[in-house]
C-alpha cells in the first residue's frame, strides 16, 4: 500500500506542479511528500522531476511514468470498486467539491451523517464558486448550482432551484423599486458573481416573450457568493440568488423580492462525475444520500 500511496502522491505532484501542493492533497506534510518522491526516484533509478527554485516539471521519464502510473491507479481503483460490491462495505476516500453556499448549507452538514453510516469512507471536501476541472483536480464528484456546460462528464440532477432578485428595504427606499427588467440596466447597482471565465455577466429574466438576457452592471463584484449576499444585506445593491440561500432573509424582511413576474431562470442543483465513477459504490452511495436529503432541504427552504 505504501507504494500505491507514493504513486498517488507522484501523480498529484505532476498535476499540481508542486510537491507541497501534491502532498497537501494526499494529506502529507511537505517534508514527508518530498521524502516519498525521493524514495520513488531512488527505487526507479531515474530522476522524475526537473527542479528549479521557481518550478517543478516532470522529466521525460517522469512524463512517461505518470501515464503508466495513472493506468495502474485506475485499474486498482476499479478492482477495489468491484470487490467492495461483494463485501457490502465500501471503503476509501471520496474527493468532492461544491459551490460555497450550497456546500455550506446543504452538503457540509450531511457529510458527517454519511460517514457515520459508512465509517470506512473518508470524505475530502473543497468549496469554491469557481468552475473546477474534475479530472485535472482528481475529484470524484462536483456538486453545482446552475447550468453545467456540455462535457464528457456524467450529470445527475438532484433538484430544480428557483432564483430570485432581491434587495434590502433601505436600498429600495433610496434608489426605488424596479418595475420592469429594463429598470435594472444603468439605474441600479447589480451585485455580480464574477471571476475569470465567469458565465454571469448577464441575468436571464422572464419576459412576456420568454426568457431574455439582460446585461446588468454594478459598482463592484466578487468571486464569492456569500460576499454578494452580505453586500445586499448591507444595502449595497440587488442580488440574483437561489431562493434557498435567501429564504430566511426574505422571511425576516431583511431582503425583499423584486420583479417576481420577471424572475430569473431556474437553476439546477446536481452533480458531475466521470463515467468511470459509475461503478464505484461509494460514489453512488454519496450521490443517493445527498439527493434524498438535499431534496428535503430545498423543499423546506422555498
Amino acid at each position: 500500500m505504501a507504494y500505491m500511496e507514493s504513486l498517488r502522491l507522484f501523480c498529484r505532484v505532476v498535476e499540481l506542479g508542486s510537491i507541497t501542493s501534491g502532498g497537501r492533497d494526499v494529506r502529507l506534510t511537505p517534508a514527508v511528500a518530498s521524502k516519498r518522491i525521493k524514495e520513488l526516484e531512488e527505487h526507479l533509478g531515474v530522476r522524475l522531476f526537473n527542479r528549479t527554485t521557481r518550478s517543478l516539471t516532470p522529466t521525460e521519464a517522469g512524463k512517461r511514468f505518470y501515464q503508466e502510473a495513472l493506468r495502474i491507479l485506475e485499474v486498482v481503483e476499479e478492482a477495489e470498486s468491484v470487490v467492495a460490491q461483494f463485501s457490502g462495505r465500501p471503503r476509501g476516500t471520496l474527493k468532492i467539491t461544491a459551490p460555497l453556499a450550497a456546500g455550506r448549507l446543504i452538503i457540509a452538514p450531511l457529510v458527517p451523517d454519511f460517514v457515520e453510516v459508512h465509517p470506512e469512507i473518508d470524505v475530502q471536501m473543497r468549496m469554491s464558486d469557481r468552475r473546477v476541472d474534475i479530472l485535472a483536480d482528481g475529484l470524484d464528484l462536483a456538486f453545482f448550482v446552475g447550468t453545467p456546460s456540455d462535457s464528457s462528464l456524467k450529470m445527475r440532477k438532484i433538484a430544480g432551484v428557483e432564483r430570485v432578485l432581491c434587495a434590502s428595504p433601505s436600498y429600495l427606499d433610496r434608489y426605488g423599486t424596479p418595475r420592469v427588467p429594463q429598470d435594472l440596466m444603468g439605474k441600479h447597482n447589480c451585485l455580480l458573481l464574477r471571476y475569470p471565465r465567469s458565465p454571469e455577466y448577464f441575468w436571464t429574466l422572464n419576459t412576456e416573450s420568454g426568457f431574455r438576457k439582460f446585461e446588468v452592471s454594478g459598482k463592484y463584484d466578487a468571486d464569492d457568493s456569500e460576499v454578494l449576499l452580505n453586500w445586499a444585506l448591507d444595502h449595497r445593491g440587488i442580488v440574483n440568488k437561489p431562493r434557498f440561500e435567501v429564504a430566511e432573509h426574505l422571511r425576516t424582511g431583511a431582503l425583499v423580492e423584486i420583479l417576481p413576474e420577471a424572475h430569473p431562470m431556474a437553476a439546477i442543483f446536481g452533480c458531475l462525475y466521470p463515467h468511470k465513477k459509475l461503478q464505484d459504490p461509494k460514489v453512488r452511495l454519496l450521490v443517493d444520500f445527498i439527493t434524498e436529503r438535499g431534496q428535503a432541504y430545498l423543499g423546506a427552504h422555498v
